[in-house]
């Protein structure tokens, strides 16, 4: 029999706004026992430096262990303790204020932990797992800091592979994925039949143009994407039209920051615009079927 509920936890973004604070809870058997998948959990929350940990978008509750070689949500670069910050008897931070202790207190460990510098732009920001309200009265006052990766819209985290330190910086999505388009912005991956914004259609190294030592500003950068984005996009689609499809390729650019953090690779992208720059929402991928439809503007009545 169940008797009660013990809030082991809570996780926010740090560098991005992330819209959810979502409570790990779990129940505990009257033996004291707790379940297997509670347990796990349990054990997921105070993880050495150096774990991975995953848990599902929807089920934040069934947080585990897992290899980083496989693909995980969270990766624990080390404890902070916080209680100095504190009178022994204060109460725990206001939830508007966590953000800002977890960028304070984690970006300096996730970089030590990384043992290079953090790219602002890149694929990786800190967050942090907190202690809940009871285990803050209790004495927790810990941060368990790590990396993640989170979607364009900075209401999700996205999974990713391999350990961070082994993995370029680069804020890059495999070919294949689609973003969405909501209110005229550029949103999180979706399925590439649904309408999106764009569909990424290759990634180009600039390194391998460029001399790494050296940051090409942005203009220049894509003056050489002009000539490097076709060939992959062309591989990608199998030789699709793009302008009888009412298609044109966007690549992307890295900021100066991003190139002296060692981030390289750029997107190639597909997408629709207006004459004005708007974007035009398309369905349809441009590799499995080379014929995505792009929604026109309605007609203005008269």
């Amino acid at each position: 029999m169940r008797t009660r509920l013990i809030m082991a936890g809570a996780f926010l973004g740090a560098l991005a706004v992330l819209s959810m604070s979502v409570l790990f809870s779990w129940p505990v058997s009257v033996s004291g026992s707790a379940d297997t998948a509670a347990d796990e959990a349990a054990k997921a929350f105070d993880s050495p430096s150096g774990t991975c940990l995953d848990w599902p978008h929807d089920a934040p509750q069934n947080m585990r262990r897992v290899p980083c070689e496989r693909p995980h949500t969270f990766e624990v670069a080390s404890n902070v303790e916080i209680g100095k910050d504190y009178a022994t008897n204060a109460p725990p931070p206001p939830e508007q204020d966590w953000q800002q202790i977890v960028t304070d207190r984690c970006t300096k460990v996730g970089e030590q932990y990384m043992g290079k510098t953090l790219d602002p732009f890149g694929k990786y920001t800190v967050g942090a797992l907190k202690p809940t309200a009871d285990q803050w009265r209790e004495g927790d006052r810990k941060l368990r800091c790590g990396l993640q990766s989170v979607s364009p819209s900075g209401t999700r985290l996205l999974t990713t592979t391999g350990a961070v330190a082994d993995e370029d910086q680069s804020n890059v999505h495999k070919p294949g994925t689609c973003f969405g388009l909501v209110k005229g912005e550029v949103g999180d991956p979706v399925d590439c039949g649904d309408a999106h914004a764009y569909e990424v259609v290759g990634i180009v190294n600039l390194s391998k143009v460029f001399d790494p030592t050296k940051y090409p500003p942005e203009a220049t950068q894509l003056n050489k994407l002009v000539d490097l984005c076709p060939p992959t996009a062309k591989e990608y689609t199998g030789g699709a039209d793009l302008k009888k499809l009412q298609l044109s390729l966007y690549p992307d650019t890295l900021k100066k920051e991003s190139w002296t953090a060692g981030s390289f690779q750029v997107n190639c992208k597909v997408g629709a615009r207006e004459p004005n720059g708007a974007l035009r929402p398309v369905r349809g991928s441009v590799q499995v079927d080379a014929a995505p439809s792009t929604s026109a503007p309605p007609k203005s009545g008269g």
